[in-house]
């Protein structure tokens, strides 16, 4: 709602004022009937004056009829009417206004029934055609958002519409412009903020969406142990033409278990034999690693202390 300017009211106030004291001055002579005039002109006055004195803000256009007939544009600033004879129905913000509008229960193209909810930012480009060529523009946009957005609805697949929110505010802003550029009235973007399907298809495209994470996940895991499979036939090719080599990762496997575990570790008599863990070398090569081992975690606890 516009707020009237005070300007006016002061004018008023100010002309009583003056009115007032020639009225005192007029009244002290003796001469009250000209005193009595003088307050009556006065008052006259100040109503006229007050009336024809109006103020437009910086962004406000004032449309004149006068006598039913459009007379001008005026604003902002200040200006003058002729009282009775001119009129203002209708005082036009020319700033950019946000409107919100939304869709309940529309069917979309695959029959799914959807809320949205969007904004609209728009700007009064001409002020004439906006008070003269529609009732109620602020009203008619509404409207016109309103249709346009279920027409868009029911084009569009509930997966398009998910996914693809840029394209259906471009088609959207194009098709409101379009109904609203006659009325002089711009459309500057429309922005959807929400759409919201009903719960059970909610879960169930949550349900969807979990199983191809597991899918995929599958899938993955299926071609982490392809490229193990590989790469354990490439290490088996080495080690079947490198029996030195087979030796030494079979030590260094049961080393690696007896320092994590420290545990004793029970192995076939068979895998002893080969790799001659039975034999003096192989007990006191297996021995002074892990004499290696407890050692360097001894100066690992005591780093202060040099061996």
């Amino acid at each position: 709602m516009r707020t009237p300017s005070a300007f006016p009211i002061l004018v008023f106030v100010a002309i009583l004022g003056i009115g007032a004291g020639l009225t005192y001055a007029t009244f002290r002579v003796s001469d009250y009937v000209g005193s009595a005039w003088i307050g009556v002109c006065t008052f006259v006055i100040a109503v006229v004056v007050s009336s024809a004195i109006r103020v437009a803000n910086q962004w406000e256009k004032a449309v004149i009829l006068r006598l039913g007939h459009f007379r001008s544009l005026n604003g902002p600033g200040l200006f003058f009417i002729i009282p009775i004879v001119d009129t203002i129905p209708y005082w036009i913000d020319t700033r950019v206004i946000t409107a919100s509008f939304k869709a309940e229960k529309t069917l979309t193209k695959d029959t799914v029934p959807v809320d949205v909810d969007a904004v609209l930012f728009w700007k009064v480009l001409d002020p004439k055609k906006a008070a003269l060529d529609v009732a109620d523009y602020q009203s008619a946009i509404s409207w016109a958002s309103q249709t346009a957005l279920r027409d868009v609805i029911g084009k569009t697949m509930l997966s398009d519409m998910l996914e693809g929110r840029e394209k259906i505010s471009s088609e959207l802003q194009k098709i409101i412009d379009e109904r609203t550029e006659p009325w002089g009235i711009n459309v500057i973007s429309v922005e959807v903020k929400d759409v919201l399907i009903p719960p059970a298809l909610e879960d169930a495209m949550s349900m969807q969406a979990q199983a191809e994470r597991e899918r995929q996940a599958r899938v993955i895991l299926g071609d982490s142990e392809r490229q193990v499979a590989e790469k354990f036939g490439e290490a088996s090719k080495t080690y079947a033409n490198n029996p030195t080599a087979l030796h030494l990762r079979a030590m260094n496997m049961l080393y690696e278990g007896l320092k994590q575990n420290a545990t004793i570790v029970i192995v076939p008599s068979t895998v002893v034999e080969t790799m001659q863990l039975g034999s003096v070398a192989g007990l006191t090569a297996l021995t002074m690693g892990l004499g290696q081992e407890q050692v360097r975690k001894q100066q690992e606890s005591e780093p202060g202390k040099r061996q």
